[in-house]
C-alpha cells in the first residue's frame, strides 16, 4: 500500500486518486500557505487521517514534502540567471522570510544558500542519471552538452498554447524500470475505451532530475481530453494557456537530454526570458512510443513567463 516504494500498484484506487489530488494542489499552490486542513480538504480526507495516509504512502510528512518542493524550486531559481535575490526567491517559493528560507535550506542541505554549490549538486545529480541510464542498457553518450555548444542544430520556436485538460497516470521514480512505458500503455487502453486515444499525448516531468533525487521525481503520462471524472489511478489536471519554447526532436533519449541541456544552458540565458513555474513536458507526434522505446518523435516544451 506504499507509494514511496515508487509503485502505486498496492494502494487502493481511491487512495491513489485522493493522493494525486493532494499532490496537484500542493504543486499548483506552492508559493501560498498550505495548511494541513486545506490539503486534506483537497484530497477529501479529515486532517487527522490525511496526515497518517500521506506519510504512509509518500514516506514523508506533508510538512516535509512541501518544504522539500519549495527548496528544490528555490534551487532551480538559484541556478537560472536572473532568478532573483535570495530574498526574492524565498518569497517566490512560499517562505515567510529570507531567514526562514535560510534556516530551512541549511537544515536540509547542510549549508546556507549563500554558500551552497548549486553547480556541484547539478553535476552530481546528472552523474547519477547518466549512470542509471547506462545501467539500463543504453549505449548512447549522455555527457552534458557544454553551454554554447549546439552540434545538433537545435532551434527554438516560441508558441502560445491554449488551455487544456488532461487525463494522466502518475509514475513515481520514472527513471527506473518500465514504469513510464507501462503507464502509457494503461492510459492508451483507457483512452481507446472512451474514444479519446487520438488526442494529443504528453509527458510531464514535474521535477528537475539535476536538482531532485531521482527516486523523488514524478512523471505524468497524459492525454488531452474534453472532460473526465478522476477515477483510481486516472487523474485529471488542467493547464492554463502558456507561452513555451519548443524544440522539435526525432531521435533517442540522448538527443532529448542534449536538447534540454541546450535549452536551459544556452538558449534560456541568452534569451533574456525566465522559465514559468510549470513543468517542462514532451508533446508526442502521434501516440507515445509509436516508434518503439529507442526512437522518439516529439517536441520538447519549456514553459516561459510572459
Amino acid at each position: 500500500m506504499r507509494i514511496d516504494d515508487r509503485s502505486s500498484a498496492g494502494a487502493p484506487a481511491d487512495y491513489v486518486e485522493r493522493l494525486n489530488r493532494a499532490l496537484d494542489h500542493v504543486r499548483t499552490n506552492l508559493a501560498s500557505p498550505l495548511p494541513l486542513a486545506e490539503v486534506a480538504r483537497a484530497a477529501g480526507f479529515s486532517p487527522f487521517h490525511f496526515h497518517r495516509v500521506f506519510k504512509a504512502l509518500m514516506g514523508e510528512t506533508l510538512l516535509d514534502f512541501v518544504r522539500r518542493l519549495r527548496l528544490e524550486r528555490a534551487l532551480v531559481l538559484m541556478s537560472v540567471p536572473g532568478g532573483g535575490s535570495l530574498t526574492e526567491i524565498a518569497l517566490a517559493t512560499g517562505f515567510a522570510s529570507s531567514s526562514d528560507f535560510s534556516r530551512a535550506f541549511k537544515q536540509h542541505f547542510g549549508e546556507p544558500p549563500s554558500r551552497f554549490d548549486v553547480a556541484g549538486l547539478r553535476d552530481a545529480r546528472r552523474g547519477e542519471l547518466e549512470a542509471l541510464l547506462e545501467k539500463s542498457g543504453a549505449r548512447q553518450d549522455f555527457a552534458r552538452l557544454p553551454p554554447g555548444s549546439n552540434p545538433d542544430g537545435f532551434e527554438v520556436r516560441l508558441r502560445r498554447l491554449p488551455p487544456r485538460t488532461l487525463a494522466y497516470i502518475r509514475v513515481h521514480d520514472p527513471f527506473r524500470g518500465n514504469g513510464v512505458v507501462e503507464a502509457f500503455r494503461r492510459l492508451e487502453a483507457w483512452a481507446e475505451a472512451r474514444g479519446c486515444a487520438d488526442g494529443r499525448w504528453y509527458g510531464y516531468m514535474w521535477e528537475d532530475p539535476e536538482v531532485t533525487a531521482l527516486e523523488d521525481c514524478r512523471y505524468d503520462a497524459a492525454v488531452e481530453v474534453d472532460e473526465l471524472r478522476p477515477e483510481g489511478e486516472i487523474g485529471r489536471i488542467e493547464f492554463p494557456a502558456m507561452l513555451v519554447a519548443e524544440v522539435e526532436l526525432a531521435g533517442d533519449v540522448a538527443l532529448e537530454l542534449r536538447a534540454l541541456d541546450w535549452l536551459f544552458g544556452t538558449w534560456l540565458p541568452r534569451s533574456g526570458r525566465m522559465p514559468a513555474d510549470l513543468p517542462s513536458f514532451e508533446a508526442f507526434k502521434g501516440r507515445p512510443f509509436a516508434h518503439g522505446t529507442e526512437h522518439f518523435e516529439l517536441a520538447a516544451h519549456l514553459p516561459l513567463e510572459g
